[in-house]
């Protein structure tokens, strides 16, 4: 089905550009001459360094797998820098640590969520099989099956620290790429960022060995470096500008906030006491109530405060606690807790609340959930028209799809990655975790998702990306990027977002030259290389050996097959470039084994909060777009990224 929206001659003063990515023989120069900054060895590997090759049983008959090991991703010269071959900047470095813990975070999920599916099994078992002992069941078996294992995010943390992965650590003041008001889903982001690297206590603090370093030289130790407010304690007292901070210890661990004994003069109450003798500033991060974190909290960096008071008292519960009053320094952006709590007003609760309509759902019914546009910035205000709305993609005649693969055998929702078949597929486990609605642990080569001949249904995790709109969505005009796309909802990482809908046809059907903005190249075998260095997939590519002749093909010739989005599409085409994106293209194969004609899915990169701008990196390659005369064409970007590259091609 699809709805269509009819142009209006003054619509579109300004035109997004979409993304179209350029030809493999400028990528492959700009690829070597990366690989050469990093200090990689160049590809095609020498001939004494063959491509390892493995059997997989599959759904399909015994598919050669090659699996490509010279790849540099983990080099460490290459890490530290971008696309442009310079130095990443901080907050580059602090977003890929964030997104480098939530892969691990979900990697330790997925085998919480085995854990569990097992000792389900198990308890089943063991119920089914009474004891020797009389008609009861296996004493035990019951507290097997509840008990749980560490918190992922705990092991997150311990395998990053292990990895030398975290930043950071023992910082007085501002972390670099950390900006008044940043975000955090949890108390572990915090720890791997070296932002706050308690995850429990209140106060983090720079300890008394840490004497030796010569930064700390006529300080004394320990001095507190960071506070969270989160309402743990019940004295505590908060008006955002000035905060009275309840000290350290003798609270109930066990959550009900209450005192059960004296504080006493020492560690982060000892840190807090040092600072306000040195007038070392403390950095505040707030605590707020959130459905969508998975702690139940986001939390909220306020800026730097000065301790300018502390005393001893009697708290409410007749326990002596120590008392410290901050105050927010001078000079700062304005406080955004408030803004935070702003954010969340704006967003409206029906039609009618919502500010410069213009259209109630440009999809015209067609998603199950309605995707309104406003319009603050034209006068008069005009609406996103000139295009057909459509759910599914479209094939240009001539074009035939392969016969769907035979699929697995399991019924439900595909449970054992053992036995699923297109588990096999995806190197013998779920690309996806249950939680949250499925989401995708990681930035893989091609993602084999569940199709039409599988025995198992629509709520299978392995079907995510199949699954339709999951979040609010919002097309909104801006000032001088054209339209654009937010969500009133948070988006967690691995959070399938939508899928790239069009007119599917031969790239050779396009004018290079022509002035179409909305072709989005089927390159899958590319975004696996990276695109121009910037989106690698991490870890080992395995590919079916019959691809190694479409790698061949595009590496001479570039992709076979595109999607054109410009009288046709879906509210991806809306969704704009950035040079550090908040989105990432994720290749799925699903109703057949074509890598050519994959299904192009845009997923959540990072946690997204409601309201942020959704963007992914459209992969052009500076000077590689010509114009009707051969002359290159150029660009300006606005993305306003740290690492912005100030030119989209």
């Amino acid at each position: 089905m699809v709805v269509a929206c009819l142009a209006e001659p003054n619509e579109e003063a300004v035109v997004p550009v979409r993304r179209c990515s350029s030809r493999i023989k400028v990528l492959k120069s700009e690829e070597e001459a990366r690989r050469a900054r990093a200090g990689c060895p160049s590809t095609p590997p020498p001939p004494d360094k063959k491509p390892k090759k493995r059997k997989v049983d599959t759904a399909v008959d015994n598919v050669e797998v090659t699996v490509t090991d010279n790849d540099c991703t983990d080099h460490p010269a290459s890490q530290s820098l971008n696309g442009n071959g310079n130095e990443k900047s901080a907050h580059v470095r602090v977003t890929e640590t964030i997104r480098r813990f939530n892969q691990h975070y979900l990697h330790f999920v997925q085998e919480e969520e085995k854990r569990c599916e097992t000792a389900k099994a198990d308890l089943k078992a063991k119920k089914n099989s009474k004891s020797e002992v009389g008609n009861t069941y296996v004493q035990g078996a019951e507290d097997d099956g509840k008990r749980s294992s560490k918190r992922p995010d705990l092991k997150a943390v311990s395998k990053m620290k292990s990895a030398k992965e975290v930043l950071n650590s023992e910082r007085i003041g501002h972390i670099p790429g950390i900006d008044v008001g940043h975000q955090f889903f949890s108390r572990a982001e915090m720890v791997v960022v070296g932002f706050h690297i308690h995850w429990l206590n209140g106060i983090d603090c720079v300890a008394q060995t840490a004497g030796r370093k010569a930064e700390y030289k006529g300080y004394k130790l320990p001095l507190a470096v960071s506070i969270v407010v989160s309402g743990q304690y019940e004295d505590d007292q908060d008006n955002y500008e000035e905060v009275v901070y309840t000290g350290q210890g003798g609270n109930d661990l066990l959550g009900n906030k209450r005192q059960i004994k004296d504080q006493i003069m020492e560690r982060g109450n000892l840190g807090l006491k040092n600072c306000m003798e040195h007038s070392v500033p403390v950095r505040v991060t707030r605590g707020h109530k959130c459905v969508n974190s998975y702690v139940g909290k986001v939390y909220t960096y306020d800026g730097l405060y000065e301790v300018v008071n502390y005393w001893a008292e009697k708290g409410i519960s007749g326990f002596t606690v120590y008392k410290f009053r901050l105050k927010r320094m001078g000079g700062q952006p304005v406080l955004t807790t408030n803004q935070v709590h702003f954010t969340r007003g704006c967003i409206p609760n029906s039609i009618s609340e919502i500010r410069g309509l213009v259209c109630e759902d440009i999809s015209g019914g067609l998603e199950n959930i309605p995707i309104p546009a406003t319009n603050l910035v034209d006068d008069p205000p005009v609406a996103p028209t000139g295009f057909t709305y459509s759910r599914e993609i479209i094939y240009a005649k001539g074009i035939k799809l392969p016969s769907a693969p035979t699929g697995c055998n399991c019924r439900g929702s595909c449970l054992d990655p053992r036995e699923c078949s297109c588990a096999k597929l995806n190197g013998s486990d779920f690309p996806y975790v249950h939680k949250d609605g499925g989401r995708l642990i990681e930035p893989k080569a091609v993602v084999f998702e569940c199709g039409p001949n599988c025995g198992c249904g629509p709520a299978c995790v392995n079907r995510t990306s199949q699954k339709g709109l999951r979040y609010r969505l919002e097309v909104f005009r801006t000032p001088n990027k054209g339209w654009g796309v937010r969500s009133w909802d948070y988006i967690p990482s691995g959070a399938t977002i939508c899928e790239y809908i069009g007119f599917l046809k031969k790239t050779d059907q396009i004018d290079p030259a022509a002035d179409n903005n909305y072709v989005f190249d089927i390159d899958c075998l590319q975004t696996m290389k990276g695109l121009d260095g910037r989106e690698r997939r991490l870890g080992e590519v395995s590919l079916p050996g019959n691809w190694q002749k479409d790698v061949e093909k595009t590496s001479d010739g570039g992709p076979e097959y595109c999607i054109d989005a410009v009288s046709v599409g879906n509210v991806a085409r809306f969704i704009n470039h950035s040079c550090q994106p908040n989105l990432f293209v994720q290749c799925v194969l699903s109703t057949h084994l074509d890598i050519g004609l994959a299904r192009v899915v845009l997923m959540a990169a990072d946690n997204i909060p409601p309201l942020q701008e959704l963007t992914y990196d459209y992969g052009y390659i500076l000077d590689s777009v010509m114009d009707r005369d051969g002359k290159v064409k150029q660009m300006a970007c606005y993305c306003g990224a740290a690492d912005c590259r100030k030119r989209l091609f």
